[in-house]
């Protein structure tokens, strides 16, 4: 089957398919108002809003969102703090399971904080404020938010007693942002077991099965999500996982559904973001541009929807633009990758000494996260194959594909070793990596390029015919790479072989 369609039925959809019998979509949802050319949907399809009950008989409400996650505790104190307040809407917001606003994010972290000053053995507090500090250092990226959100996680687990599901979920998103993915497999199971009806731990584990490369443990995290927490948080994730398994229609009608859904700016953020995220891949920059704007309008400070309209941009050929945005993405969060990705595009303009100070820029980020407890050998895998050390850049990744196997770190590795001058042995993780990862141009523009190395033209210039066909722009360093290498090839001789 064309994997550009999708692929068999595992579960996870509604339609399931043959290789001779295929099903097509139902009309995507209409987006709401903000992306180009999209009408608001219609009021039928708007979710009819539930009022809330706070009360003391509340439990904590716990919800993640882009990888984080906000803690609501027991409310007997906080009937004052009504929702109109930033931290009381950050607590309304989890108790409907919708994804809190960043500012009002950072007031409920206040907040909780002056309550463990007031009462240091307070176990539960001390939960909240961990679970509220994982999710932001999840969403801001910073170097020592870490380690100050396991602090206070610890501090509740030291309190003795049965540990707080609160804490267990936190530690889950936090070893989920440090890119520790068996860890979040184990504090993700105990916070599952501890309250199975929690949506919070079903969020984490679908992304730490993932991470792992379990793809039958990620369909039950979806699966019971959904039951959980039916609404657009669920969607944006079973989203994610389509589109990491090359199931484009089918991240494309679920992000729909959920940007059509959103009932908050956060949420509505997030959605847009991932629709974003698959324009681009589809090489459609000008949607995906729309759709980035429409996410930061949303929450201007989503650094995810930052990079992506840096992207977009660049792909557009508005190439000073797209550095400004890369500063704003870099502000928002400062994550080496962004650094290596803006780097690129300064190479690609031909500004190498700039190019060489956002390399090291690059370094000196992914140095800090690390002491952090943030892996770092995804980002610094790559940055050594194109453009430091090929060799450390195997190294990298073969203890990183050890730890986490799966089509990301394979397809990494094999490019590694390709630049490496391994090529033969790139072969094989890079082919997996296109035939079992994301239907995305790089994995195919690697596969091409070592293809190309080993003197295998027809191979090659189908590889990178193919990336070229899935996004023209997918790179402003490496489409124009392939470009050059695919005008070498010339076109394939159709004659007869010559006697």
């Amino acid at each position: 089957m064309d994997r550009e369609t999708g692929r068999p039925g595992t579960g996870l959809r509604t339609d399931p398919r043959t290789p001779s019998a295929r099903v097509s979509h139902p009309p995507r949802p209409r987006l709401p108002q903000g992306v180009a050319g999209a009408p608001p949907p219609p009021a039928a399809r708007r979710p009819r809003r539930r009022g809330l009950r706070l009360s003391a008989a509340v439990g904590v409400g716990l919800l993640l969102a882009g990888g984080g996650i906000v803690a609501v505790d027991r409310l007997g104190q906080d009937r004052a703090a009504t929702p109109l307040t930033p931290a009381g809407r950050a607590l309304a917001a989890a108790e409907a399971g919708r994804p809190a606003a960043l500012a009002d994010l950072e007031a409920l972290i206040g907040e909780r904080r002056q309550r463990v000053r007031r009462e240091p053995a307070d176990r539960a507090s001390w939960a909240v404020l961990g679970a509220a500090l994982a999710e932001r250092a999840a969403r801001s990226g910073a170097p020592g938010a870490y380690t100050e959100a396991e602090r206070a996680l610890q501090r509740s687990l030291a309190q003795g007693g049965t540990p707080d599901v609160r804490a267990l979920t936190g530690l889950a998103v936090l070893a989920a942002a440090r890119q520790d993915w068996a860890g979040a497999v184990r504090w993700g199971e105990a916070a599952r077991d501890r309250a199975p009806g929690r949506a919070a731990a079903y969020r984490v584990l679908l992304e730490a099965y993932t991470g792992t490369g379990d793809a039958k443990g990620a369909d039950r995290a979806l699966e019971r999500l959904r039951k959980v927490r039916p609404g657009p948080v669920a969607e944006v994730a079973a989203a994610g996982v389509h589109r990491e398994r090359g199931w484009r229609e089918d991240a494309e009608a679920t992000v729909y559904d959920a940007a059509a859904r959103a009932a908050t700016p956060a949420e509505r953020a997030a959605a847009l973001s991932r629709a974003g995220d698959l324009a681009w891949e589809r090489g459609e920059a000008e949607t995906a541009l729309a759709r980035y704007e429409g996410a930061l309008r949303a929450e201007p400070e989503h650094d995810g929807a930052a990079a992506g309209r840096a992207r977009a941009l660049a792909g557009l050929g508005r190439s000073e633009e797209a550095l400004a945005a890369w500063a704003r993405a870099r502000a928002a969060a400062p994550r080496p990758g962004y650094a290596v990705e803006s780097g690129e595009l300064l190479l690609a303009l031909g500004r190498s000494g700039e190019a060489a100070d956002h390399f090291a820029l690059a370094r000196h980020q992914a140095a800090a996260l690390a002491r952090d407890g943030v892996r770092q050998e995804q980002v610094l895998g790559r940055l050594e194959a194109d453009h430091g050390d090929p060799a450390e850049a195997v190294r990298l990744m073969a203890d990183e594909h050890r730890r986490h196997p799966g089509p990301a770190a394979s397809g990494a590795l094999g490019w590694a070793l390709h630049k490496a001058g391994r090529s033969a042995e790139a072969l094989p993780r890079l082919r997996a990596a296109v035939k079992d990862g994301p239907n995305t141009a790089q994995p195919a523009y690697h596969l091409g390029m070592a293809h190309l190395a080993l003197g295998e033209r027809g191979a090659a210039r189908r590889q990178l015919t193919r990336a070229l066909r899935l996004a023209p722009e997918f790179s402003p360093l490496h489409a124009e790479r392939a470009r050059r290498e695919l005008a070498a090839l010339g076109e394939p001789a159709w004659g007869p072989p010559p006697a």
